[in-house]
């Protein structure tokens, strides 16, 4: 059983020795927007709704391991005493630690990369945890008295699991910590008095397949790895010049690395993919990360009421021949790669008398792909190689209008997998290796293509466009 920690929902799915799919739920849980630019989850719904999926899914069915892939940056903090957090969660979207971060920048951005393979941002944890520390009454003291634990949803999990017994999470969550050194291995030190976390709060960290302990029903928890590496880790045997993109909340390009690099161009990030036991070197990959991706849908259904369900976007983007001239730049919670600019915010531009819902629609959509090659762009010459295709992923890639227009803007095909939710895929994946279900060599027989889009515009027509949504962009910068 795969469990997919999300952002605005779990999903449970239970897969077979072939990597199909035998019985799968899902439930969203809700978002909150404590003030503009600030998002938070409550932790204990994130259980609840974790718990109504996996029931749902376990009746009827059998399974041998639980395999965990989770929304990665968002931090949480609880007392170990009660089981019970003192703050909600504070999401990766959230901005609310930007003035820290711009201060810290200032005197310790180039070690910090140098360490973590990250720049020093809000997306990150460490600042969230020393937040909550410093806004809760008495939390800091507590935390230095070893009375508080914290971690990712992950950790979170696996705590809840093993009704406490287990404080773990593994390298591919912790190097999004700000707090991890990925050329060590280990939390750092100097990281954690920078700051301002202490060590006692911090989880142990076991390979991605390792053992997380066991459910009361004694089923065991055998891998952990955060959502994009568990989309990378299913779509292992990329060749080169391959890259995957997964479209969920936000958007995440990623490929895999020989070593750790100490700086990446593009201002990308170089994170741990995974660990496995037994292997004394990690592996490594790099990431463009952007922070409003799916989300974008969701937003066009519940806070502009545009669509009833993120599934009719495609039929209104068809109907009309073009997008009017009107581009979106989806920076609702900032900007992510290659910009990093917390300061940004959403834009819609161009607008006439003429302008119809189904223009926004298709703006919005248009959008996804256009931040999608910006990521491309800057990925490429770190990678030495042109790109040849684009491996996808996540919820928003069944779109088959978005998939054809990501084609053309990037001028190389889109292969779509007969399993969208790579993600979960991957966690099995490496729940099935911790268990000795599978091995690393039954992994590319795991992922099947279901549909390669081929692009169809001319090179100068998805030129015109990306250079016309980079000028709208440019004007998003710095708005807060």
């Amino acid at each position: 059983m795969a469990l997919d920690l999300g952002t605005t929902g779990n999903r449970a799915i239970v897969f077979d020795e072939k990597g199909d799919i035998v019985a799968s739920a899902y439930a969203e849980f809700p978002q909150y927007f404590p003030q503009p630019g600030w998002v938070d989850h409550d932790a204990l719904e994130i259980w609840y709704s974790l718990q109504q999926v996996m029931r749902k899914v376990a009746r009827g069915t059998s399974f041998s391991a639980i395999g965990i892939a989770n929304q990665r940056e968002t931090a949480v903090v609880w007392d170990r005493a009660t089981g019970m957090p003192i703050h909600n969660a504070i999401v990766w979207q959230c901005r609310r630690t930007a003035d820290i971060c711009t201060r810290l920048k200032e005197t310790h951005e180039s070690v910090v990369q140098a360490k973590t393979g990250l720049w020093i941002d809000p997306y990150f944890s460490a600042t969230k945890i020393a937040w909550i520390l410093d806004h809760v009454p008495g939390a800091r003291k507590a935390a230095e008295s070893g009375k508080l634990a914290c971690g990712t949803i992950d950790t979170w999990i696996i705590w809840k699991l093993t009704k406490g017994q287990v404080h773990a999470t593994d390298p591919s969550n912790a190097s999004r910590t700000l707090l991890y050194d990925i050329h060590e291995g280990r939390f750092s030190p100097f990281l954690m008095d920078l700051f301002g976390v202490p060590a006692c709060m911090l989880p142990e960290v076991r390979p991605s397949n390792g053992d997380f302990g066991k459910m009361c029903t004694g089923v065991p928890i055998c891998g952990v790895i955060g959502d994009q590496q568990a989309a990378l880790f299913a779509q292992t045997g990329l060749a080169k010049g391959v890259v995957k993109n997964t479209y969920g909340t936000g958007l995440f390009l990623m490929a895999p690395l020989a070593r750790a690099a100490v700086s990446t161009p593009g201002r990308l990030l170089t994170t741990v993919g995974w660990s496995l036991s037994g292997d004394p070197y990690p592996q490594y990959a790099i990431e463009g990360s952007v922070f409003t991706g799916g989300a974008l849908l969701q937003w066009l259904r519940d806070g502009l009421g545009l669509i009833a369900a993120a599934s009719e976007s495609e039929a209104l983007a068809r109907t009309v021949p073009d997008n009017g001239d009107v581009y979106c730049v989806p920076a609702l919670t900032g900007l992510g790669a290659p910009y990093w600019d917390p300061y940004a915010r959403g834009l819609l531009i161009g607008m006439t008398r003429g302008t119809t819902k189904a223009h926004i629609v298709r703006a919005s959509l248009e959008s996804l792909a256009y931040q999608t090659r910006d990521m491309v762009a800057a990925m490429s010459p770190a990678l030495g190689v042109p790109l040849t295709a684009l491996r996808v992923d996540g919820g928003a890639c069944a779109n088959d209008w978005l998939m054809q227009f990501q084609a053309n803007i990037l001028g190389i095909p889109v292969d779509r997998p007969k399993v969208l939710e790579t993600t979960a895929l991957g966690a099995a994946a490496m729940a099935g290796i911790g268990a000795g279900f599978w091995t690393l060599s039954d992994l590319p027989g795991l992922r099947h293509s279901a549909r390669i889009f081929e692009p169809t515009m001319s090179e100068d027509e998805a030129d015109a466009l990306y250079t016309r949504w980079q000028s709208a962009l440019q004007r998003s910068l710095g708005w807060a």
